[in-house]
């Protein structure tokens, strides 16, 4: 009897640890939902807390990592076009690894895979795809992968991508679902952050705009309210160069005023065509004109080489199509920088219209106070001919009827001198009412101009456009008499390397430091040759010397010819 009782003693008791062991399996997942949820809500907030936009990626990618137990983690942001990757952060991958694997992934692949179909994919093995081909050299080796996108105001932003699950476990639905709601949190981060970046930005465009305003308007220099807009468009749109050029009067040209960042000497004074680069095509076009790659875009002249080291650029004009057209801006970035965006540019274009309207304003007070110091001149001259001639005239006239009642010989002499004397004072009054009534801006075309057009003209006979690079105060400084021989220097030149150079490159620089002038001309050709004619050169020289300057002829070691014609720039020639 009781060995046939015992299974019924026993039964109760096995079932009984049975029910303990899945009430504890119960908990144990309870808690560990528990717990899920509690790192969750804490990714949510730490992700939600960051304003800065590239932090909040990072700890994005960070919370997914640790959410869903995976080794490596990476959120790739869709570029411009909408089917590649323009950035890509990770974590556990060590800096060591990434640069022997090299350049980011682009969006191929399995990548490329969420991109195209903009929902959760989850994967036991990455390489049973079809839209796996493999990884790169120096990759380390990934499994398992739970892919989700992430958007911001029904726009794809980018992907979370994970990889490799601890244990050798694979992703689950749970991870899915948790993965996913950490992507919606990471959306309104993105666009918090998104929004505090633009009002930041838009600050900084306004201060500056208030900045060039108030240069221009308390009376500072053309010149230095155009380095003031190059440097802050560099500053504010995290570039490596920027550019401002205005057009050159009478001609098609533009000429690059101002120029700050990097290789800034090779832009400084360039004379640039309105159909070959990009400044020019933005002033043309009275828009907004963009380069994935500058220095390898078709639509820019190569020469002179200006862009190495630089990739995404963008030019905008100085005004608007409606307002008049002042100039043109270029920033660019290093090669493998971002592309400007659309909005980038048009934030720039803001800028710049901003800066057109303070240089119209200052035009303006410019112009007002040129008036009134014409008026005030009007006012002297008719003063001067009203009052003080028609006195020294009557007094002439006076002293000229007194000599007749003079008897002594040299008192008589005396007054005959006196009233010559008042003629030559009259007349030198009137030549000073003369010139207060000369209005300004009569004047023929500035040196500048001149020389722009010369090289226009003579790119003809040359079969090619010479390259023209001009700084200082040409137009104020140099005076009128060696204006006029650095044109005749300039088209000997051109003229002998059309017709002797061979050449198929040439390049003009024009120079003033307000104490000397220098102009140098450069080719591609065939060099001086030994023998042959050399009047040409003779005359430039002749015409250095008659002014006290030096003229110089060598052929540089890379081929081609050097000319150097420079002159001092005396105090008397410029007054």
């Amino acid at each position: 009897m009781a060995n046939a009782q015992e299974p019924r003693v026993r039964l109760p008791e096995l079932k009984l640890d049975e029910l303990l062991e899945e009430l504890q399996a119960r908990i144990d997942a309870a808690r560990g939902t528990r717990d899920r949820v509690h790192s969750l809500l804490e990714a949510v907030l730490s992700v939600g807390r960051e304003l800065e936009l590239e932090q909040a990626l990072r700890s994005i990618v960070e919370a997914a990592a640790v959410l869903v137990d995976a080794e490596y983690a990476a959120l790739g942001v869709i570029g411009p076009d909408g089917t590649t990757l323009s950035a890509f952060h990770t974590v556990g991958v060590t800096e060591e690894q990434i640069a022997d694997i090299g350049h980011f992934p682009e969006g191929h692949g399995i990548l490329g895979e969420v991109i195209r179909h903009p929902e959760p994919l989850r994967l036991e093995k990455i390489s049973q795809h079809p839209a796996s081909y493999g990884f790169p050299a120096h990759h380390p080796p990934m499994n398992s992968f739970l892919g989700v996108p992430i958007r911001v105001r029904d726009q794809v932003f980018g992907n979370l991508y994970l990889t490799e699950k601890r244990g050798g476990a694979r992703f689950d639905e749970e991870d899915e679902s948790v993965l996913s709601t950490l992507a919606v949190a990471a959306g309104v981060a993105i666009d918090n952050a998104r929004l505090y970046e633009e009002a930041r930005l838009r600050e900084r465009w306004l201060l500056a705009n208030a900045e060039i305003m108030h240069c221009l308007m308390s009376g500072s220099e053309r010149a230095e309210a155009l380095k003031l807009i190059a440097e802050r468009a560099r500053e504010i749109m995290g570039s490596a160069l920027a550019a401002v050029a205005l057009p050159v009067r009478d001609t098609k040209s533009l000429t690059v005023e101002i120029a700050v960042g990097v290789d800034a000497e090779a832009h400084q004074g360039l004379v640039l065509s309105r159909q070959e680069t990009l400044m020019g095509l933005a002033f043309s076009a009275a828009a907004p004109v963009t380069s994935d790659d500058v220095h390898q875009d078709r639509r820019i002249s190569p020469d002179p080489p200006r862009f190495h080291g630089l990739g995404p650029a963008v030019a905008v004009p100085i005004g608007t199509a409606g307002g008049g057209v002042r100039g043109a801006v270029l920033v660019a970035r290093e090669a493998g920088r971002p592309v400007f965006t659309e909005h980038e540019a048009g934030m720039l274009g803001g800028f710049a219209a901003h800066a057109a309207i303070a240089m119209e304003l200052a035009e303006r007070r410019k112009d007002a106070e040129q008036i009134a110091v014409l008026q005030d001149r009007d006012r002297i001259a008719r003063d001067l001919h009203d009052l003080a001639i028609q006195r020294l005239f009557a007094t002439g006239m006076t002293l000229q009827s007194a000599g007749r009642f003079i008897e002594h010989p040299e008192a008589a002499e005396r007054v005959v001198r006196a009233v010559d004397d008042l003629d030559e004072t009259i007349r030198i009054i009137r030549s000073a009412i003369f010139g207060l009534r000369t209005r300004e801006g009569s004047a023929d075309a500035g040196l500048r101009t001149r020389v722009v057009r010369l090289a226009d003209e003579e790119a003809r006979v040359l079969g090619f456009a010479p390259s023209v690079r001009m700084e200082g105060l040409l137009d104020t400084d140099v005076p009128r008499e060696i204006a006029d021989q650095i044109m005749a220097v300039l088209s000997e030149a051109l003229t002998n390397v059309a017709r002797h150079a061979h050449a198929d490159r040439a390049q003009v620089v024009l120079t003033t430091d307000s104490r000397d002038v220098s102009l140098t001309v450069s080719d591609n050709g065939v060099g001086i040759p030994p023998h042959g004619r050399r009047s040409g050169l003779r005359n430039m020289a002749e015409r250095a010397e008659q002014l006290g300057g030096q003229f110089e002829v060598s052929s540089p070691d890379e081929g081609g010819a050097l000319l150097r014609w420079r002159v001092p720039i005396t105090r008397s020639q410029v007054t």
